[in-house]
């Protein structure tokens, strides 16, 4: 989470997203006491780890350290995932009934989150004072110095405005967003992993495991690497199966810049781009970007990267050949945007990149959807990304 600038009741909802669970609000009452808010929302925020009386400690400091900023309004923005709707509808309005203080929550594209994250930058003019972007801006937040640098805010000037029960260490990857000296920069709001998906119900029948194993030799089961996720995409991709032809990848190809994305996030670096120390793979990290003294010097192989690579041209590659061999003819014009929910229509074996964000469409859970049973288990599962050749 990058911001632009801050104040304290800026910090205060801050510090809120990292305090408050997720789940849907009930309606608000206008007449309600401070009492009644504060048990509302305490009931609403479960399960929690926290017990009653320290859940509602808690929402009471936000409460009485936002006292003197009664009133005042707060601008955030981000891109348009579920998350951050669920901010928007949920997050902001218990911050608003709890500390008086409106936040106004706008969900963009990811695009326009950059654009004017770059606008505010360059302009000076404050358009928002909270934008929730993608950690791998760091570099740009750190080299600008436009952000205010939370280590030292939470430790001096903002001090009485940090929760003192914000405990850091429950955020996954915090390095993520920290500068070369280990300051945080943003704080991560949501993880955006990738993992395999794949169709369990087909994967265990016997009938489908029995043609695998006769086809390939070995059992059919979650690939560990590339050439097993391959075998398994020739097997199913023209396959029938309950009266429907299938296909064993799903993948995306229109030129945009989400097929970017596709390569930095991090398809080069499970092809094997990348050196294994840390953080991030120095001195080559896995954009096959080589880093020395904290400065980029080069990322061909000719000047010590390995954007050029062999396992960058095996990425590559391997990306081209599945797409068109296995995966669904329109994938080629599809976006992140378009492919994310795709795999719930029922004919995908598997797919070796799925955001897990898209995980919460309806219609990998709703009943009716091909992927799901009737009593509303799913017919699918996720596991770790096969990794390299």
């Amino acid at each position: 989470m990058g911001c632009g600038y801050i104040k304290p009741c800026l910090y205060l909802f801050i510090a809120c997203i990292g305090t408050l669970m997720a789940g849907i609000y009930p309606a608000a009452r206008a007449a309600a006491t401070n009492d009644e808010i504060m048990a509302k929302w305490v009931a609403h925020f479960q399960p929690s780890v926290l017990s009653r009386e320290a859940a509602l400690a808690k929402l009471q400091w936000f409460a009485d350290t936002a006292r003197p900023f009664r009133g005042k309004k707060i601008r955030s923005t981000a891109e348009d995932i579920k998350t951050h709707f669920w901010e928007r509808d949920v997050l902001a309005v218990a911050f608003q009934e709890i500390t008086g203080i409106t936040v106004t929550h706008e969900i963009i594209g990811e695009g326009s989150v950059v654009q004017r994250i770059m606008e505010q930058l360059k302009t000076g003019k404050s358009l928002y004072d909270i934008y929730v972007n993608d950690a791998d801006l760091v570099g740009t937040h750190l080299r600008s110095r436009a952000v205010v640098n939370l280590t030292d805010y939470m430790q001096k000037e903002g001090r009485a405005y940090t929760n003192p029960g914000l405990d850091l260490n429950d955020f996954l990857n915090l390095e993520f967003g920290q500068d070369y000296e280990g300051n945080q920069l943003q704080l991560p709001d949501q993880q955006f992993a990738n993992l395999y998906w794949f169709r369990y119900d087909w994967f265990t029948r016997p009938d489908i495991k029995k043609a695998f194993k006769d086809a390939y030799g070995y059992e059919l089961g979650v690939p560990v690497n590339w050439a097993a996720y391959e075998d398994i995409a020739a097997f199913f991709t023209g396959r029938v199966i309950d009266g429907r032809k299938v296909y064993g990848h799903l993948d995306y190809g229109k030129k945009s810049p989400s097929l970017g994305w596709r390569f930095t996030d991090a398809w080069l670096s499970i092809a094997g781009v990348g050196d294994r120390g840390l953080p991030n793979g120095l001195p080559v990290d896995e954009w096959g970007i080589r880093v020395e003294g904290n400065i980029p010097v080069g990322s061909s192989v000719a000047r010590g990267g390995a954007l050029n690579s062999p396992a960058a041209v095996y990425a590559l590659t391997k990306y081209v050949k599945w797409l068109q061999d296995y995966a669904p003819p329109e994938a080629a014009g599809w976006r992140w945007v378009d492919a994310g929910p795709k795999a719930s229509r029922g004919d995908i074996a598997q797919k070796i990149f799925q955001y897990i964000t898209w995980l919460s469409h309806e219609d990998f859970h709703r009943p009716g959807s091909p992927v799901v049973y009737p009593d509303g288990r799913p017919k699918w599962r996720v596991a770790p990304t096969p990794h390299g050749r």
